[in-house]
């Protein structure tokens, strides 16, 4: 029987098992010479070891497509933690450095507006409007119609319709701060997801390479199994 010596192990095969390495081609042919640096298209090996080359190569590309998904993985989970940092800075304003008129005027706009000061006033007025028509009838501080009463709520609103103006200013700042803030994370979403997409088509056309590679890959291992068994018929009914 005539047999062979394989350029990768250095072992001896049976001729009928020779393959030549100009019969490999494309990354397989790579996958081998970065494991052989010697193996040319003129060197030899066997087949059992070109299919255990393949396999292996059909396991890296795999493991390739798996790094890279989990590396797509990290960089979305990345992308989303900057986009929640960011939404949580918006969150988080700082307006610690309001002067003391502006945190007055924002109290005062905070209480004028609740039902507490509705409900505190209108007692207040009930009250002084009992006290001087009834309890104090014959010597009122302040008779019918309440001049003096008319005079402080007057005076009242005067006081608190440019405070609570300041406050609405305050407000319009607060609201402009957090529109430039949704602005940058709109801005920021869309780039990031741009920049998803890119990866995810980038990585898509590699597993589509591969994909097509490693079904290259098993058709010639088929293909070589067929020959085998024709070959053992052949010997086996001459």
């Amino acid at each position: 029987m005539e047999e062979f010596v394989s350029d990768v192990s250095k072992q001896t095969f049976p001729s009928s098992d020779k393959m030549v390495g100009e019969y490999i081609t494309g990354s397989l042919y790579e996958f081998i010479r970065s494991e052989h640096p010697n193996f040319t298209k003129n060197s030899l090996l066997s087949i059992n070891e070109l299919n255990n080359f393949r396999q292996r190569y059909i396991s890296s590309c795999l493991m390739k497509d798996s790094e890279q998904l989990s590396k797509l993985q990290k960089s979305f989970s990345k992308s989303v933690h900057k986009l929640q940092s960011l939404t949580k800075t918006v969150e988080e304003t700082d307006f610690s450095d309001l002067t003391f008129g502006q945190r007055v005027a924002d109290k005062v706009a905070t209480f004028g507006g609740s039902w507490t000061f509705i409900i505190s006033f209108s007692v207040f007025i009930a009250i002084w409007i009992v006290i001087n028509a009834w309890v104090l009838a014959t010597k009122p501080f302040d008779p019918y119609p309440f001049i003096l009463l008319n005079l402080m709520l007057s005076c009242l609103a005067a006081l608190q319709a440019p405070v609570i103006m300041m406050s609405q200013n305050r407000q319009e700042e607060k609201d402009r701060e957090r529109a430039k803030k949704d602005f940058l994370i709109n801005l920021k979403s869309e780039l990031e997801i741009r920049l998803l997409h890119e990866k995810v088509d980038h990585l898509i056309m590699h597993q589509q390479q591969d994909l097509l590679e490693i079904q290259k890959i098993q058709v010639e291992m088929m293909d070589s199994i067929i020959q085998k068994i024709e070959k053992i018929n052949k010997t086996s009914n001459p």
